[in-house]
């Protein structure tokens, strides 16, 4: 059953192939693969891809041997051969320009997909490889300041995503886990509150967002205090807004006279102007 993500690309996908990101090679690969399903044929494209071309027949005359020549394929036969240009094809149209010409030469579908995966994944040594700059990704993952909680949940989706494209498997736990603990200070109250609330072995961390999106009105107030009690020019602005009269009377307070008028060592009866 096509899910509702799946179904959005097909929809959007009728026009051309998606177009290689070098950086995103098993997204486009995922999206080429779902714009092939939705084709004409698809089953005989795929398998194009998967399995190689229609291996022509061949003929005898004159006892030579020969491949058979389009016109005298069986109508079946024929439509394996176009599905086979066909697929060559979509794949060319998907490719940026400096990919395209290394691989162009290729007219079988099957040869031109390899190729193209080994261009952008190379060997398994360097898919180990990249498996682990994800793992490590994944574990340096942080909150950057100044986004939003959804622009954080959509990066920590990006991430995971990579991941499973690999089948590189984490635990829920683990997921969730890290999910929760890479949220700013200001997040902390909340992120005690889900961990009271949320099993982290059974529950997804797209629950665990939807329940915090509802505080982040909240979370960003906290964080607003917490950044003006910190500001060092917080204190010189309140010394500026000290009243007037109270600043004369420091610097009255401070006069030798005025201190030497206003001697501790007076005293004076409540009612006098003069002292004791």
């Amino acid at each position: 059953m096509t899910t509702l993500a799946e179904y959005m690309i097909l929809s959007g996908a009728d026009n051309r192939p998606p177009m290689l990101d070098k950086d995103l090679y098993d997204s486009w690969k995922s999206r080429m693969e779902l714009y092939m399903q939705n084709r004409e044929h698809r089953r005989m494209i795929l398998e194009s891809v998967e399995h190689g071309p229609l291996i022509w027949p061949t003929i005898e005359e004159n006892e030579v041997t020969g491949t058979k020549k389009y016109a005298e394929l069986s109508a079946t036969k024929k439509l394996q051969a176009d599905c086979d240009m066909k697929a060559v094809n979509i794949i060319l149209q998907g490719l940026p320009t400096k990919i395209y010409s290394l691989v162009n030469h290729h007219r079988v579908a099957k040869d031109l997909w390899e190729k193209v995966q080994l261009l952008m994944q190379g060997t398994s040594l360097t898919k180990q490889e990249r498996e682990c700059k994800l793992y490590d990704a994944f574990y340096k993952f942080a909150h950057i300041k100044g986004e939003s909680l959804h622009q954080y949940y959509l990066r920590f989706t990006q991430k995971i995503n990579d991941m499973n494209i690999y089948n590189m498997k984490l635990e829920q736990f683990q997921v969730n886990t890290k999910f929760l603990n890479s949220l700013p200070p200001e997040w902390s109250k909340f992120v005690t509150d889900v961990n009271l609330v949320k099993d982290l072995h059974t529950t997804n961390f797209d629950q665990l967002y939807a329940y915090l999106e509802q505080y982040e009105l909240h979370s960003n107030e906290v964080r607003l205090m917490r950044e003006h009690n910190q500001d060092p020019f917080a204190l010189v602005a309140n010394h500026q807004m000290t009243p007037p009269h109270f600043n004369t009377y420091q610097s009255s307070y401070s006069n030798p006279q005025f201190q030497q008028q206003f001697s501790p060592s007076q005293s004076y009866q409540y009612g006098s102007t003069h002292p004791i």
